[in-house]
């Protein structure tokens, strides 16, 4: 035999060996001979089935399958088999996540074998090469993660292929003709993948929505939500069901709450909102103390566990903030009326009442059912105006003088005066929130006052203008007598025995690795971290936060800092918040935007009902929805606010802008503009002054002729070279170093 011909033979046997493998690994532990192996591989030649039954007995003494029965395998369990969740780059390689693994497992692109980013796959390992990473290959697909992407299609005589906007995702998508279900060649669409043939290089799909011409607006605002599995509208059934619930505050349900009706309770919303979950109410007492009344929306008196509504509230866990709209969790019906705590209306809450004392400590608790009034509705603006008023009120007297609205930062645009008895209860709530606040940072809760971009839009949702959100002192009054709320609901089910299944909200430590990178790159700022214990890790975190505020940087080190803090989730494993600095912590205030506040409020009814323990793998299981539901609801944000940011500086191409070096990578150099936080990228291969390589350890790069150093958080001037609305992708020009005067 030749020696090409036993090459040949070599390889056949191999491939032979490696799909036997295959389908008794598809099998898991259901034992199968070697007809249904030949029946699977569509073999029908009889020497082709000898040299099964021979691979079949070499691989049983290689110990890597098991005879169950007289000519039955099964594969063999190996220590080399793991199940865990394909992480795929941009460059179409992956490492899988395995939770009893530290080290993630790097998987080349030709050893993914169809694995898409965010599939369950199991994986086998290989040995580890000297010196280098652990490498594996997929053998199976136990789960898509998803099976639908949005991209443009490109239609040819009589096939398409839609190519998807996910950077993740890297193969285009194969459409038969008879399913382009009505797409036009360039249209953006959103694609089912049906089935991927084991020998195709794409998977094979139908178009399922037409979303419309690529840069328009609603096509590009609907295909963010379609990419993370979103919806923009309520089935017509379940708007049907909504608006036929009773919403009337009936006599024979207030029999069944604390009648707060008569408290002085107000809301303190942005200018803009139009659900109201919240309300505040004050109360003097007798002995000095105040009753303080944190009133939330009682959703749950309106979901049903079971019906429609319900289930699609548990469907989409939370509301999505796109830069031009909301996308509600509940119907209209419910966010905007019934369960909107609107002024001069009488609706069912939730309550958790403290009576507190001069020194913001909590001497009682209430927690239930509640009907209550809202006396009036502020804007933060108009709070805001209120403290920085500062009104001489004598606590001793109820006399108190009302302080005059400008108009420019009233709700109604009108100047008018607030009552004097809610300017009292406004500066005494802010008095005792900082008293709040200053506890909690003492007790190393970390201060994450991170600046908002917000856009000024048009009629038409054509960025205008960007401004900042800052957080002042009615937003942080708000924010106290929310965790106050929280946290106390939290310690109230948390420390009651027996133990009680319930929903929290945890926030573990930060990860060594992450605060040791994150420290790497603040010292160039000239900033370093005590990272001794955890309190000193907090307290040093907070002096950073601080000692960058106003600087050129900040945006940079705020946003470094946030990445290097572990994920919030809901569980019903608490751990505590390491960010608030609390051993118990749940979210009972937002059950218009958030299941996860619906669920609280359940459960905390269950039990003030002397109910039993629920269950708890069901509630685990919600809980894992709700955080994943967040996380996409959160990508969907950020892709809307880059959509925006490139749509605004399509318009400013002409223009040079000064910018801070927001990142540098072995391809390009990241820039965040000063003026308007829009951040783009200047490619690497566009410079022409000189050939510039990437240096990792400096965090910059440089020009081999020139020595010419881009360095992270240096100021340079850029201009918009190109600005693409459908990849929502910002390219800058380098113009060079900002020069000190």
């Amino acid at each position: 035999m030749s020696k090409r011909n036993k090459r040949r033979n070599n390889s056949n046997n191999t491939n032979l060996t490696q799909s036997i493998l295959a389908i008794l690994r598809k099998q898991n532990s259901t034992p199968i001979n070697y007809k249904q192996i030949a029946s699977s591989l569509g073999v029908k030649d009889t020497s082709t089935r000898n040299l099964i039954i021979k691979t079949l007995k070499k691989l049983h003494l290689e110990e890597k399958i098991e005879e169950i029965d007289r000519g039955k395998y099964i594969i063999k369990a190996s220590k080399n088999y793991y199940i865990g969740k394909a992480d795929v780059t941009s460059r179409g390689q992956a490492y899988i996540i395995i939770e009893d693994l530290e080290e993630d497992i790097f998987v080349n692109s030709k050893n993914l074998n169809h694995a898409l980013h965010g599939d369950t796959v199991e994986v086998y390992v290989f040995k580890r090469r000297k010196g280098g990473k652990q490498e594996g290959e997929v053998t199976k697909i136990i789960e898509r993660k998803k099976s639908e992407f949005v991209g443009v299609i490109q239609i040819q005589e009589r096939f398409a292929f839609v190519e998807c906007q996910d950077t993740k995702m890297y193969t285009d998508i194969f459409i038969p003709k008879d399913k382009f279900n009505g797409a036009k060649d360039g249209e953006k669409v959103l694609v089912e993948i049906e089935n991927w043939p084991e020998k195709k290089d794409s998977p094979f799909g139908n178009v399922i929505k037409v979303l419309g011409k690529p840069g328009d607006h609603n096509t590009e605002i609907h295909s963010i939500l379609a990419q993370f599995g979103l919806p923009y509208e309520f089935p017509k059934e379940v708007e049907d069901y909504a608006n036929n619930i009773d919403t009337s505050i009936n006599e024979a349900e207030i029999k069944k709450r604390r009648d707060m009706r008569g408290d002085l309770t107000f809301t303190i919303d942005p200018k803009d909102a139009k659900d109201f979950d919240d309300a505040l109410s004050f109360k003097g007492l007798e002995d000095g103390n105040y009753e303080i009344g944190i009133h939330i929306a009682d959703v749950s008196h309106y979901l049903v566990p079971g019906n429609i509504l319900d289930d699609e509230a548990y469907e989409r866990a939370t509301s999505v903030y796109l830069v031009d709209r909301v996308v509600p969790m509940l119907p209209e019906v419910l966010s905007n009326n019934a369960c909107s705590l609107r002024p001069n209306e009488e609706k069912f809450t939730f309550s958790a009442v403290f009576k507190m004392n001069d020194k913001a400590e909590v001497i009682d608790k209430w927690f239930g059912r509640t009907v209550t009034y809202s006396d009036a509705r502020f804007a933060y603006e108009e709070a805001q105006h209120v403290i920085e008023s500062n009104e001489e009120v004598n606590s001793d007297t109820e006399r108190s003088r009302s302080v005059e609205v400008p108009e420019n930062i009233s709700i109604t645009g009108k100047a008018y005066k607030i009552d004097p008895a809610i300017t009292k209860a406004i500066l005494k709530l802010d008095e005792l929130a900082k008293i709040l606040r200053k506890k909690r940072m003492k007790q190393g809760a970390i201060s994450f006052d991170k600046v908002e971009v917000k856009f000024i839009l048009d009629k038409e949702n054509n960025p205008e203008g960007v401004y900042f959100k800052e957080s002042k002192d009615a937003n942080k009054l708000i924010e106290e007598f929310m965790l106050l709320a929280n946290r106390s609901v939290a310690e109230f089910i948390g420390k009651q025995s027996p133990k009680k299944t319930f929903v929290y909200r945890v926030h573990d430590e930060p990860n060594d690795e992450k605060i040791a990178a994150l420290e790497n790159i603040i010292k160039r700022f000239g900033y370093k971290l005590d990272t001794r214990d955890k309190k000193t890790t907090a307290n040093s975190l907070n002096r950073l936060l601080k000692d960058v505020q106003g600087k050129k940087e900040q945006n940079l080190v705020d946003t470094l800092t946030i990445r290097s803090m572990s994920k919030a989730v809901y569980t019903t494993h608490n751990i505590g918040h390491y960010g608030l600095a609390f051993d118990y912590y749940t979210h009972f205030t937002s059950p218009i935007r958030r299941y996860p506040d619906v669920m609280v409020h359940r459960l905390l009814q269950h039990y003030l009902e002397n109910g039993k323990s629920s269950d708890e793998k069901e509630y685990e299981n919600k809980c894992a929805h709700s955080s994943e539901m967040e996380g996409l609801s959160s990508q969907a944000e950020r892709a809307s606010i880059k959509y925006m940011q490139v749509k605004y500086m399509a318009d400013r191409k002409d223009q040079n802008f000064l910018g801070v070096i927001s990142g540098v990578t072995d391809w390009g150099i990241y820039v965040e503009i000063i003026s308007n936080k829009c951040e783009g990228m200047v490619r690497l291969q566009d410079m022409r002054d000189d050939h510039y390589t990437f240096h990792k350890e400096e965090f910059a790069a440089v020009g081999n002729r020139t020595k010419t150093t881009y360095q992270l958080g240096d100021e340079v001037y850029v201009r918009v070279k190109n600005a693409d609305l459908v990849r929502k992708v910002l390219d800058f020009e380098m113009l060079g170093h900002k020069v000190e005067n």
